[in-house]
């Protein structure tokens, strides 16, 4: 059995790992294109304070974002309100037809914040293996 899903996958950082404080964090662009599927992970890390409310945006033409609407993704974030939700991933599918995404987040209420991080993996590549 084989079990490379190194060739199979592609994974993009959209928002670095940092600890944000009060205001929106808007992600790297991602670029969909040569690709069938795409899911975010969300990676809460030390909560310490405030709200964090990760979303996913999506263009097509890359440099003007809308919220992706619910009938585009699969599954929800939730947001991290407390230390219940620190130090886990969350994962959301994007099934919409946008050539481009980008993870955002929301932060309100902190001082010190809470460190956090988004990643795009995707993949079913129309040209594979992956480099």
């Amino acid at each position: 059995m084989k079990r490379d899903l190194r060739s199979n996958v592609d994974v993009a950082q959209t928002l670095a790992p940092a600890a944000r404080v009060n205001g929106t964090a808007n992600g790297a662009t991602v670029d969909l294109q040569g690709y069938e599927s795409v899911m975010f992970a969300f990676e809460a890390g030390a909560w310490t304070d405030g709200s964090h409310t990760p979303s996913i945006q999506h263009s097509d033409d890359g440099a003007t974002y809308v919220a992706a609407a619910a009938p585009d993704i699969q599954g929800a974030f939730a947001p991290v309100t407390s230390a219940a939700g620190q130090n886990a991933v969350q994962r959301v599918g994007y099934v919409g037809s946008k050539r481009y995404v980008r993870g955002s987040i929301v932060t309100a209420g902190a001082t010190t914040g809470m460190l956090q991080s988004m990643a795009v993996i995707r993949s079913r590549a129309r040209v594979s293996p992956l480099p």
